[in-house]
């Protein structure tokens, strides 16, 4: 088995890519080696023409269990100004990786299963979509170790669940089950632990499969649309629509739409 931190493959017959937070015996809790590895497959991934759809799954039982809090109980030992270099250049660079995913005109679908804490919960949040196995379970957990949450995780909760629901969740911590992520707005479906591979697949090639601009441009627009007012918005729907309809892809939807066949889309 590969021993990196993080694993990436790219499927371009099919045109997914997943990557692969791979430290399952530490409940792939983020450490040095994991953020720089994610900040390789994330640009690999957001650079790619080939890749039409991105998975972020974890290796073995859990998707991740937040920060490596033994590597940061090690970093008691040093100098502050040297703990704060090194957790400074920990999460500027994971924030970019973030940013990455958010900003990248293509779908990003979190498989989820067992432990989704801290960053991880931060991270699942700030992909597009997310599925979840049975028994996943969920929780902030900053609180726990005396810090404030990062990777977005106070961008994301407030807007997905409102101030209160977003306060409770950080301020106290709780575990709570995959039916009240899902009730909560957190994840889009919840499967049979079994059948999550099966159900990731199935969901990344219908994304890979789709008109990746158009995806990409929606993507776009749902995401800004939370910091512009209805006019600018409208402009912005309106050149993405014009954009978009210069597209082979577009051609091919209304050819087939005409023809009454199944649209093959190729990405452009």
């Amino acid at each position: 088995m590969d021993d990196s931190a993080v694993l990436l493959n790219v499927d371009e017959a099919s045109g997914i890519a997943t990557i692969t937070l791979n430290r399952p015996q530490a409940l792939n809790a983020l450490n040095q080696a994991m953020v720089a590895g994610f900040d390789e497959a994330t640009s690999q991934v957001a650079s790619n023409s080939a890749v039409r759809a991105v998975v972020i799954e974890g290796a073995g039982p859990h998707f991740m269990a937040g920060g490596d809090i033994k590597y940061f109980h090690l970093t008691l030992n040093d100098p502050e100004y040297r703990r704060r270099e090194i957790l400074e250049g920990m999460i500027g660079k994971v924030h970019e990786s973030v940013i990455r995913i958010r900003s990248m005109e293509k779908p990003v679908l979190a498989s989820v299963r067992g432990a989704v804490a801290g960053f991880g919960l931060s991270l699942m949040n700030a992909c597009d979509l997310a599925i979840a196995a049975s028994d996943s379970y969920f929780t902030l957990a900053y609180c726990h170790i005396g810090t404030s949450p990062d990777g977005g995780g106070t961008y994301g909760l407030p807007r997905l669940l409102g101030l209160k629901q977003a306060m409770e969740i950080a301020l106290l911590g709780d575990r709570f089950d995959a039916e009240t992520a899902f009730r909560f707005g957190l994840i889009n479906r919840i499967v049979p632990v079994d059948d999550l591979a099966m159900a990731t697949n199935d969901l990344a090639k219908r994304l890979a499969q789709g008109p990746t601009q158009a995806l990409g441009r929606t993507k776009r627009l749902l995401n800004e649309s939370l910091n512009r007012n209805l006019n600018e918005q409208l402009n912005a729907e309106q050149e993405s629509f014009v954009d978009c309809a210069m597209s082979r892809d577009f051609a091919e939807g209304v050819s087939a739409f005409v023809e009454k066949r199944k649209p093959v889309f190729k990405g452009n």
